[in-house]
């Protein structure tokens, strides 16, 4: 069993991570020539690229020239510990025993706008790239053309070495659609979390993503190997819901918290 989600544009590169452990991108190589690409970019190119403040494109342009290889524990930073948002918020990552590292090594990736498929332990250097951007590049306008059926084969390498080969999709529609479903050698399944109210459920961004990271952090800790296992998750109040779900696409819902005062 696999599982994939978004990575976030909030980084942490100044805490030290809590292992010394790492691995090196597989497509590294893929993420030089993106680099390559934008480091073409001036300042008013990337505000306008990305739609960000002019602090912001100034920040992300020095990114784009001093990324650097060989990648090291001096000039990067292992992905999970990196990543600061809303998804890993729910992943207790600097908690995690080794068996948990060597277990979320095997069974997650992040997907990545400038990397392609990342493992936790893969080694990053700060950047900014959304899998949306539309950087013209060798393959296209846009990094869905650039990556093509790249990210997929990185995804299936993962699933022909899990138990059950399945895909957990926990990543944003963005995100996943830089994997092409009917190449995959294994079957996807979607979660979905839904908060419920006045007899209705409906998916809230900010509650959803913060879900994202707990089920990711559940399968982890208990080391799930069996998809029908994730229905035991119920952290946060969420329960499954068959009523809600189906064979492709399950859904955990529970009452919408109230808004604090």
């Amino acid at each position: 069993m696999l599982i994939t989600i978004s990575p976030s544009k909030g980084q942490d590169f100044k805490t030290p991570a809590p292992i010394t452990d790492f691995s090196i991108p597989e497509r590294l190589d893929e993420s030089l020539i993106l680099n390559k690409e934008a480091r073409k970019l001036d300042v008013e190119d990337v505000r306008e690229l990305m739609t960000v403040s002019e602090n912001i494109a100034k920040l992300n342009v020095d990114r784009f020239e001093s990324f650097s290889t060989p990648f090291t524990l001096e000039n990067a930073k292992q992905a999970l510990f990196a990543f600061k948002g809303d998804v890993y918020t729910g992943i207790s990552a600097v908690q995690f025993s080794e068996d948990d590292i060597i277990y979320a090594q095997d069974h997650l990736r992040m997907l990545s706008g400038l990397y392609g498929a990342l493992r936790p332990l893969d080694l990053i250097q700060p950047y900014r790239l959304e899998m949306k951007t539309k950087l013209a590049n060798p393959r296209g306008d846009n990094l869905y053309q650039f990556w093509d059926d790249r990210i997929t084969q990185s995804i299936n390498k993962a699933l022909a070495t899990q138990q059950e080969k399945t895909l957990i999709n926990l990543a944003s529609n963005e995100y996943f659609k830089a994997i092409k479903p009917k190449l995959l050698e294994g079957r996807l399944l979607n979660i979905n979390f839904k908060e419920e109210k006045d007899g209705k459920a409906r998916v809230i961004a900010i509650f959803a993503k913060r879900a994202r990271g707990m089920m990711t952090d559940f399968i982890i800790r208990n080391r799930i190997e069996k998809s029908e296992d994730i229905k035991k998750f119920n952290m946060a109040g969420y329960q499954y819901s068959d009523e809600l779900s189906d064979d492709k696409q399950w859904t955990f819902v529970r009452p919408q918290p109230e808004k604090k005062s």
